[in-house]
């Protein structure tokens, strides 16, 4: 990550963490007060992205998407084996029937 993309993040971290509203203005403001040249189309750029967004709100929630899939594939992956050695079965019985028996 650039020198550039840090300080546009971490503008946007500011504003999130003062509850203020993130404008392409006030990222601009915060980067050039740093000394941070960025172009400007990456201010409007993350003021759209998180325009009626609660920054907050979808860092505590980073881990929550991802744990109700895991756990699905925990079940899943457990029903396998049973599965796996149905099929073994199966393949068992259907080859004897080619032989004739």
């Amino acid at each position: 990550m650039s020198i550039a993309e840090k300080a546009i993040v971490y503008a946007t971290l500011i504003l999130a963490d003062d509850n203020v509203e993130i404008t392409a203005d006030k990222l601009e403001a915060i980067t050039k007060a740093a000394g941070v040249n960025i172009e400007s189309i990456y201010f409007t750029l993350f003021a759209k992205a998180f325009e009626g967004k609660d920054v907050n709100e979808l860092l505590l929630n980073v881990g929550s998407a991802s744990a109700a899939p895991a756990a699905g594939a925990v079940a899943a992956s457990a029903d396998a084996p049973a599965a796996a050695e149905e099929k073994k079965e199966e393949s068992d019985e259907e080859s004897d029937e080619d032989m004739g028996m």
